[in-house]
């Protein structure tokens, strides 16, 4: 049986809901036989509450002296957990964690298991942004994404150390350990999972934040698979500059100097992918 440390980042979260949420992960476990684990809950700076009152058997809190954000924290967190996996989850009543127990059973097969979280309890607001995010990033990953930044998840300690450095302090450290996972040969799992009304306020802004993934998802495909990135670029140059050189040659009956300087582009962007994809696969050698 693999012993795990499950993380909880807490925020301004109500004590009775954090407690609540930790009871729920205790209730998973403690349902296992000779299930090993425990709890570390990282406290990012909260004002509103105080939880040095709260103690409850194998759970730990960790302090933040301000208030760093939900990456730092979990980071924090895997730094002082005592086992081989990971978990993470929300404070706040979102992800039922009384099936944590479930996620156990694939860890001889794969390397993280990751709750999905059903479309139809995603506001609206939320929905289609996130949509043209999960299309996005599994074009990017070449790997069918069905949640890219589920907070509900276990994985290898020892594979999340290996991207330690790509890790944010902010909300993207899901979105970062999962394109990964997928782009460096892990084996991922999806589960699927309900998924609750938030009890609280929302720290993520949809707007701002729903960029900021498109940005991170864009900058860790060129750090993972760049091939992937400049590829499509290169093939719209080329697309661009055939249609302009036959444009051209109706009109003039020769090439312009814009489809020479088109097809000139095209290739250029093509073989900067090739080489950035030959650094990358020769660093990966090297380490």
């Amino acid at each position: 049986m693999n012993a795990i440390s499950i993380l909880i980042p807490c925020y301004n979260e109500a004590p009775e809901i954090l407690i609540s949420t930790i009871e729920s992960v205790k209730k998973s476990f403690e349902n296992v036989q000779n299930q090993i684990f425990e709890i570390i809950v990282i406290n990012d700076g909260s004002k509103k509450y105080e939880y040095s009152n709260i103690s409850i058997e194998k759970v730990r809190f960790l302090e933040h002296i301000v208030n760093k954000g939900y990456g730092a924290a979990l980071k924090t967190g895997i730094k002082h957990a005592q086992y081989d996996w990971i978990g993470i989850t929300d404070a706040d009543g979102t992800y039922p964690n009384a099936d944590f127990n479930t996620f156990m059973a694939y860890t001889n097969d794969f390397d993280m298991v990751v709750g999905a979280r059903p479309w139809n309890r995603i506001s609206a607001l939320r929905k289609f942004p996130k949509y043209l995010l999960t299309l996005f990033s599994s074009f990017l990953a070449g790997y069918k994404i069905l949640d890219l930044n589920s907070g509900m998840r276990i994985f290898k300690k020892e594979m999340a150390m290996q991207f330690w450095s790509l890790y944010p302090n902010g909300f993207s450290f899901t979105s970062t350990i999962t394109m990964g996972c997928v782009t460096n040969g892990y084996n991922l799992k999806y589960l699927p999972i309900e998924y609750s009304k938030r009890q609280g306020k929302s720290h993520i802004h949809p707007i701002k934040d729903t960029l900021r993934f498109f940005t991170l998802v864009s900058r860790l495909a060129l750090y993972f698979n760049p091939l992937k990135v400049f590829m499509p670029l290169s093939i719209v140059f080329l697309a661009i500059a055939v249609g302009r050189g036959i444009r051209d040659y109706i009109l003039v009956g020769s090439l312009g100097g814009m489809a020479l300087v088109l097809f000139f582009m095209a290739f250029q962007v093509f073989f900067f992918g090739l080489l950035a994809d030959i650094v990358i696969k020769n660093k990966r050698n090297i380490l």
